[in-house]
């Protein structure tokens, strides 16, 4: 039986930016994600309760959706493959922080589309948690160019044309 992520494909990649109660940050790629709401914006996007994203999410309530250009591959690979307990991957990745004006957890400096959001909802549905964020702010410094789509495991894609109808 094929996953589900190789049935539904390609989706949108973003990082997900969290921190503890002692304001620890971490960073976690996802693709289970999408837009819900125009008015007011609300996002949402899948989690394991095993990741470090979760207990954060959990203890915290707000996080950061930060959505990558093409050329960030490398962070977005770094992001979604070292675990947040084990290792500070802002050092590790050269990722620079940024104070976020409405929430705990850090922006990430230079990427294109950041959304500071509050949890508005968590429910498991299977082995994920859905969760809900109002954004509450955002952060838009480039809207022309190219996302990282997600495949399955390591494999990406990248929009190669942009269609009119």
């Amino acid at each position: 039986m094929a996953r589900i992520s190789e049935i539904i494909f390609p989706r949108v990649t973003g990082l997900v930016i969290t921190c503890d109660s002692q304001g620890k940050p971490n960073i976690a790629t996802f693709s289970f994600l999408m837009p819900i709401s125009f008015e007011p914006k609300y996002v949402a996007f899948s989690v394991s309760p095993k990741r470090k994203t979760f207990e954060n999410l959990r203890e915290v309530g707000e996080f950061v959706l930060a959505i990558p250009s093409r050329e960030m591959l490398d962070k977005v690979w770094g992001c979604g493959t070292q675990s947040g307990r084990d290792v500070d991957k802002f050092s590790l990745l050269g990722l620079e922080r940024e104070r976020a004006k409405t929430v705990k957890p850090p922006l990430v400096k230079s990427f294109p589309v950041q959304l500071e959001c509050k949890v508005e909802f968590m429910k498991e549905f299977g082995d994920h948690y859905l969760v809900v964020g109002r954004v509450l702010e955002e952060h838009i410094t480039k809207l022309d160019f190219e996302p990282v789509l997600h495949y399955s495991k390591n494999i990406f894609f990248v929009p190669s044309e942009k269609i009119t109808v």
